[in-house]
């Protein structure tokens, strides 16, 4: 079998390397799955970069996000059999309830990762992929699907019929956030930064959308889309806080996802105050969160937008590809 490695977080591209191995076995409580695709999230870019804010082990098999079938079962696993279709959860003991320090190890960093033709992993910590999508869809969910999951349902309100949310850019968290929100019976307000990308998102189910380039102050105009009440929710993967808060509804919730966006202006108390608005960070999700989002998947049909699709010899190819930030939709690599 064949994985790659990360010789360590900060090396870049040059510091990806192929390697060899025997065929592993399961240990009690593990099983094996053979990985058919993994897909690229914004956190890959920062483990090769050195700028990610958990711990990567030298020499990482990297990449959270992976679907496969399972082999090989260990003793005394009896959650998962072999030929079940499934995807591995990004932080492996966060089952259920808040996320808590002893769930802080993740895979493709601390833990190995997915880039890889065989991986051991505990059973617990996989879940049943929806039976209607291919294992290149199916890899995209892990991370960027049920991060979108957690910001809308995971402060125990929820996005509910009739709200209206904010999604930012095209990224994967933003465009599964709209299709999600969508499905919940939201109105969803798009951002963006071109015409064309404005196009996409209106054919996604968007019901606005704001160019951020030709409406600089974009929270003054969802502010003018609502009747001036301002967005119930926000799903806010720049990192521009200070703009969240001037566009949310009163006590509203912004989901801060990321921070894509570099820098950002210091978030004035006052102005977060006078919101009455709740500031939450959303650090992907447990496996029960990922298995309802795939109940949604499943009952409603949908599917992942993928960009692209690159053979595992070209990873470091959909490394580039995706570092570029042109791909709308998920940079998948396929292991078959």
């Amino acid at each position: 079998m064949r994985s790659y490695h990360l010789s360590h977080s900060g090396a870049g591209l040059s510091g990806l390397a192929v390697r060899e191995h025997a065929t592993p076995e399961p240990g009690p409580g593990q099983a094996l799955v053979a990985v058919r695709a993994t897909s690229l999230s914004y956190r890959e870019l920062m483990v090769l970069d050195g700028t990610y804010v958990l711990p990567v082990k030298p020499d990482v098999v990297p990449v959270s996000d992976g679907a496969g079938d399972v082999v090989a079962v260990g003793p005394g696993v009896h959650t998962v059999r072999v030929g079940d279709r499934v995807a591995a959860t990004l932080f492996p003991s966060w089952q259920d309830g808040p996320f808590a320090v002893e769930h802080l190890p993740q895979r493709g960093g601390s833990l190995d990762g997915m880039l890889t033709e065989l991986a051991v992993v505990d059973a617990d910590s996989l879940v049943a992929v929806p039976a209607h999508l291919t294992y290149e869809e199916a890899a995209t969910l892990p991370c960027a699907a049920v991060t979108a999951w957690n910001a809308l349902t995971g402060d125990g309100a929820g996005v509910r019929p009739g709200d209206t949310v904010v999604v930012q850019g095209s990224g994967g968290v933003s465009l599964f956030a709209l299709r999600f929100a969508k499905a919940l019976g939201a109105r969803v307000i798009a951002t963006t930064s071109s015409p064309a990308k404005a196009a996409r998102l209106r054919e996604l189910g968007a019901d606005h959308v704001v160019d951020y380039v030709a409406t600089p102050d974009w929270a003054d105009e969802v502010r003018t889309l609502t009747g001036g009440r301002g967005a119930d929710r926000i799903v806010d993967v720049a990192g521009l806080l200070h703009e969240s808060v001037r566009a949310i509804a009163l006590a509203g919730t912004i989901a801060c996802v990321g921070f894509v966006g570099k820098t950002a202006p210091p978030l004035d108390p006052r102005a977060l105050f006078a919101a009455g608005a709740t500031i939450r960070s959303v650090a992907v999700g447990s496996r029960a969160q990922f298995t309802a989002m795939n109940a949604l998947i499943e009952a409603r049909g949908l599917r992942p937008l993928i960009d692209r699709v690159f053979l595992f010899d070209e990873a470091a190819d959909a490394y580039r590809h995706y570092a570029a930030g042109d791909a709308f939709g998920k940079v998948v690599i396929s292991h078959t």
